[in-house]
């Protein structure tokens, strides 16, 4: 972990990208392109967490939450499963036409409390301020309550967050998160079935996964 000071010098001096895996570190480059990179910073504050562009910073995922900010670099099998999910996500739209409107990686957050770059967004039938739902590759490490505690806070209907080979679905009810077997925001979509196809997306393109799946929705 960066300690507050070293990071408000890593900030001031432009090199806090360059602070995961570089050529200058005794490791295996094409192993940990794999993997995701992870940068956590304690000891923050909102007003830190907001000089973080997303656009000097594209391609990483920043978020903040209880006076930290986590900067993941997501690897090639993050994105490949994100990629995958986001296509059989617009396969189902085109199938039952139904209108979707992305966020993409926009920022969601609640000031001063909690801020997210979700992998995957969207809103459904209408364009919307916040969407419908979101969706969270977790590839190397990443705690699913703090996922769960920051979404809540903002309002997310539906979290889908994939871990270990699993995909699990919540439902927001209450003001609390429930886990459904079948999706609320697209009901033909059962978690445990889903996750078959999603997998796929590490060895397999995701052209031929769409097209097994579209069989079975």
């Amino acid at each position: 972990m960066l300690e507050k000071n070293a990071y408000q010098n890593a900030l001031r001096l432009g090199h806090i990208k360059l602070m995961l895996i570089t050529a200058n570190l005794p490791l295996n480059r094409d192993k940990f392109t794999q993997e995701d990179q992870i940068l956590t910073i304690t000891g923050a504050n909102w007003s830190d967490y907001q000089k973080f562009d997303s656009q000097e910073y594209s391609g990483y995922r920043v978020s903040y939450f209880n006076g930290e900010i986590t900067i993941v670099s997501p690897g090639r099998n993050h994105e490949r499963i994100s990629e995958v999910i986001n296509r059989l996500i617009i396969a189902y739209c085109e199938k039952y036409e139904l209108q979707d409107f992305p966020f993409g990686q926009t920022r969601l957050n609640v000031s001063g409390q909690t801020g997210r770059e979700p992998d995957i967004a969207y809103a459904f039938s209408v364009d919307k301020y916040l969407p419908d739902l979101v969706v969270e590759v977790i590839f190397s490490s990443g705690d699913i309550e703090v996922l769960k505690s920051s979404y809540q806070k903002i309002g997310i209907p539906e979290l889908w967050v994939w871990k270990n080979d699993k995909i699990t679905f919540y439902y927001l009810e209450q003001n609390n998160y429930i886990v459904i077997e079948f999706s609320k925001i697209l009901p033909h979509i059962k978690s445990d079935s889903f996750i078959e196809y999603v997998n796929r997306g590490i060895t397999e393109s995701p052209l031929i996964i769409k097209k097994d799946f579209l069989k079975i929705i």
